[in-house]
């Protein structure tokens, strides 16, 4: 029978705790969110990003194929090339709304417009720190001057969105005022920033609770990830009311950078499957931070969702078994969605016999589950000497069933005399314990 993991049944069905028991929240959009991907905006300000015109046209077309609804660029203020490269992939007449992301400033906006961009994403520091030390001006000049910008960016018939920068260290009360006054001159989206990395979930979540009651237009959400909670804000603020996440490829950005695209699908498609396999294209992520790890010249975290090299290896003895006889045991996410394979690692002192039988299997060798044990025993005394690597393991596995084919006792492996000494004492010792 195939298992829960392996036919996209939604797990959460079976979870008695919190939400998606079978209990429906009209305001959260976790089954029905945008996603706004800013490797070209937010991304361009990591460590190591210099992306040529080139690059940055293969990022936004492997972009635009996996399915983003939005690429936002840099803005074509910030230098020459950067309007060149707006307008270039302005023109490249992709499936996602290109967008780009601008100080609130006429300045800006008009040369915003001129690119082509389907739409402008406006921006202002409103805590007391922004407006201090970043540009000076109060609340009602931040009011002012936004409503200005919105109405000649609409008046261009493109979509705008209005944020401020560092909400979540800006009063509560001068933010409501500020994005209620756009959203009444018909601002398309809001936006919620935690540029510094300081939320919590819960702070995300009630604060973007209380805008939902605020504004009519969607809620955009931008998440640094400095206080390792990027993933779980972006899904906290789903699930009160935001319609759309910011991500950057592989989370790249300033500092710690922001969700990242992957870890932000890992989690989507655990809780609603359906909504996120049938509009995006899983199978491409791997390929798209492939590519853009090479252009920042970084290495794909082991530990990375999805495509780190241990993301679905299964190695303790115990998860393999209950791994080879059903996946959904120890994995919430199918690998296959992602066009990735799952391993379970055999060559360890931690192996199990279930894992050294399947092994086997591969390697079209069959034995009865008395001689497995035996030679999974084998092998455990060896990974108690030193480090076994994938074809040690396997060495013994074939030797051991040419033995029993043979009727011979020949040595397994070709071992230094210490070694052999060591494993003999081992292997003495696994009989003692079996015997007992």
């Amino acid at each position: 029978m195939p298992s829960a993991s392996e036919t996209g049944t939604d797990l959460t069905s079976r979870n008695p705790y919190g939400h998606g028991n079978g209990v429906s929240d009209f305001l959260s959009n976790v089954s029905r969110f945008k996603i706004i991907e800013s490797t070209l905006r937010e991304g361009e300000q990591f460590a190591n990003a210099f992306f040529d015109t080139q690059k940055k046209i293969e990022i936004a077309r492997a972009l635009d194929e996996f399915g983003v609804d939005y690429i936002e660029l840099t803005n074509p203020c910030a230098s020459e090339q950067s309007r060149l490269d707006c307008e270039a992939i302005c023109k490249l007449g992709l499936k996602a709304k290109i967008l780009t992301h601008i100080r609130c400033h006429m300045d800006d906006a008009r040369i915003a417009v001129a690119t082509g961009v389907d739409g402008v994403d406006v921006m202002i520091g409103t805590s007391s720190l922004m407006r201090q030390h970043s540009h000076g001006k109060d609340i009602e000049y931040i009011k002012k001057t936004a409503i200005e910008v919105i109405n000649f960016v609409k008046s261009q018939g493109i979509e705008v969105r209005f944020s401020t920068e560092d909400s979540f260290r800006s009063d509560l009360v001068d933010l409501l005022s500020i994005y209620s006054a756009v959203d009444q001159v018909g601002v398309n989206r809001v936006g919620v920033a935690d540029t510094i990395g300081c939320a919590s979930p819960r702070q995300v979540y009630e604060l973007i609770r209380v805008l939902r009651g605020v504004v009519s237009c969607d809620i955009e959400t931008h998440f640094h990830d400095d206080a390792g909670c990027a993933i779980a804000n972006a899904y906290c603020a789903l699930e009160a009311g935001a319609t759309h996440i910011d991500t950057s490829v592989l989370g790249i950005g300033e500092r710690n950078g922001i969700t990242p695209l992957g870890g932000l699908m890992a989690r989507m498609v655990a809780t609603h499957p359906e909504y996120v396999k049938s509009k995006y294209r899983l199978d491409k992520i791997k390929d798209i931070e492939d590519l853009v790890a090479e252009a920042v010249e970084i290495n794909i975290p082991f530990n990375n969702y999805i495509t780190g090299f241990c993301a679905f290896t299964h190695k303790a003895g115990i998860h393999a078994k209950a791994i080879l006889n059903d996946p959904s045991t120890y994995e919430i996410i199918n690998p296959a969605d992602f066009g990735m394979t799952r391993y379970v690692h055999f060559a360890s002192r931690l192996t199990g016999w279930n894992a050294i039988r399947s092994r086997a299997q591969q390697l079209n060798i069959s034995m009865t589950d008395k001689q497995y044990k035996e030679c999974t025993a084998k092998i455990k005394a060896l990974a108690d000497i030193r480090p076994i690597a994938i074809d040690d393991a396997d060495s013994i596995i074939r030797a051991y069933y040419r033995n029993i084919q043979s009727g011979e006792d020949s040595p397994l492996m070709d071992l230094t005399a210490d070694e052999a000494a060591q494993l003999a004492a081992k292997e003495k010792e696994f009989g003692e314990v079996a015997s007992a």
